[in-house]
């Protein structure tokens, strides 16, 4: 199997560290990208000439175009675009601010579009290429205090499902990666901010707070292999989820929503009307 040529951005560390690594280590080559130039240094110092490090902020539009540009001239083509830089915002829906808001979904959504808009031409006239997104579990779900970040999250889905359906004639493939709980620093100040907190959500901060605490991490270097066996595959997934604990989860979750749209049914089809009640009104109005 020829080499591969990524794109990742957040390589500094957590997931996009150790898929870089495993990626530059069977072989690959790799243009990776963080916020600081120095945190990824030590890669070209290990691999050589096989990675690329390049300073990339995925909010500043600019900066995004040059720096896909860069690699692709660099390296000849882009293989893996696998955009993974993002944080996340503690907060209930009353304490957060809309500023810190609009700063989650400039990196988390809109900096991953950027990088998307950027690659695509160049991966339309290769007729190739594989496009992959970091979601999360809460990318299909929600939990309180996280909601904004599980929001950028459903938009993050939203943008890849509608993105397969385009560019699958051009040879171009895409999917999600829907992580569960892993023990990175994602958790972390470098990867976490916290919006103001009220006394009314105490008890609801320690309840949640507690229960992840308790929680069960799963090692992230297993994820490795599995991310290596996606981007290898000729018939991809849209969605993978990484870790064992993420589809137990969705299954509870469909159950649930399945049920509650079905107990509704008929009130939904009350809801449709008559159509050509519909179109005869409509016809009167000209």
């Amino acid at each position: 199997m020829e080499n591969k040529v990524w794109f990742i951005t957040g390589a500094s560390r957590g997931l996009g560290r150790i898929w870089a690594e495993a990626a530059l280590s069977r072989g690959d080559k790799v243009a990776a990208t963080a916020r600081t130039l120095e945190s990824i240094v030590d890669l070209k110092e290990r691999f050589g000439e096989a990675v690329l490090p390049l300073a990339l902020d995925v909010t500043d539009a600019r900066q995004v175009k040059r720096v896909v540009q860069q690699a692709h001239a660099h390296f000849g083509r882009l293989d893996v675009v696998l955009n993974n830089a993002g944080y996340t915002l503690v907060g209930t829906t009353e304490e957060a601010g809309e500023s810190d808001v609009r700063e989650l979904f400039d990196a988390n959504y809109f900096g991953t579009l950027r990088v998307i808009q950027a690659a695509l031409p160049l991966l339309r006239l290769q007729g190739s290429g594989h496009i992959l997104g970091v979601s999360s579990a809460m990318g299909i779900v929600a939990a309180p205090l996280i909601g904004f970040y599980c929001a950028s999250k459903w938009a993050v889905e939203a943008l890849h499902d509608s993105l397969s359906q385009e560019v699958k004639g051009f040879g171009i493939k895409v999917t999600l990666l829907e992580p569960g709980a892993f023990a990175t620093d994602f958790g972390s100040p470098l990867s976490m901010k916290t919006s103001q907190e009220l006394e009314v959500y105490a008890e609801l901060r320690n309840q949640v707070f507690g229960r992840l605490s308790t929680e069960h991490r799963g090692d992230p270097r297993a994820t490795a292999e599995a991310i290596l066996q996606i981007v290898d595959a000729q018939d991809p997934p849209l969605r993978f989820a990484v870790g064992a604990g993420v589809l137990p989860l969705v299954r509870g979750a469909y159950a649930d929503r399945l049920a509650a749209w079905e107990a509704w049914e008929a009130v939904s089809n009350e809801a449709q009307g008559n159509p050509t009640d519909h179109l005869l009104n409509s016809d009167t109005s000209k």
